[in-house]
């Protein structure tokens, strides 16, 4: 979430903030209510117009924790779900790439294990 005041009081609108990062309105719109995720390169281009630091507009959404007493599983993992995400898109991407990577390995194995036969 974009901490609204700040656009405001800068005298900008929900239109030139989604000029700025590329989208529609209603996409801008979304993202300052926190409805769908801001990607670091957008915090950047935001804090650019606002003139101000990334800290200073970055509003983390609050940490859901669900408690399940529903004790079907007796399994000490404890019954607690954090729904904050925040995955740098560098990590995915890494990850993504060393997937591929093993997917090829193994695919690499299997033909050798294949010619062997």
């Amino acid at each position: 979430m974009v901490r609204l005041y700040l656009r405001k009081q800068k005298g900008i609108s929900q239109e030139k903030m989604a000029k700025i990062l590329s989208t529609d309105p209603s996409n801008y719109s979304r993202k300052e209510r926190g409805e769908v995720r801001i990607h670091e390169e957008e915090w950047q281009k935001l804090a650019e117009a606002l003139d101000v630091s990334v800290e200073d507009i970055k509003e983390e959404k609050d940490v859901k924790i669900v408690h399940n007493d529903n004790s079907t599983f007796n399994d000490n993992s404890g019954n607690y779900y954090n729904q904050h995400f925040n995955i740098p898109n560098s990590l995915i991407e890494n990850l993504q790439d060393y997937i591929s990577l093993l997917k090829k390995e193994i695919h690499e194995l299997k033909e050798e294990i294949r010619q062997k036969k």
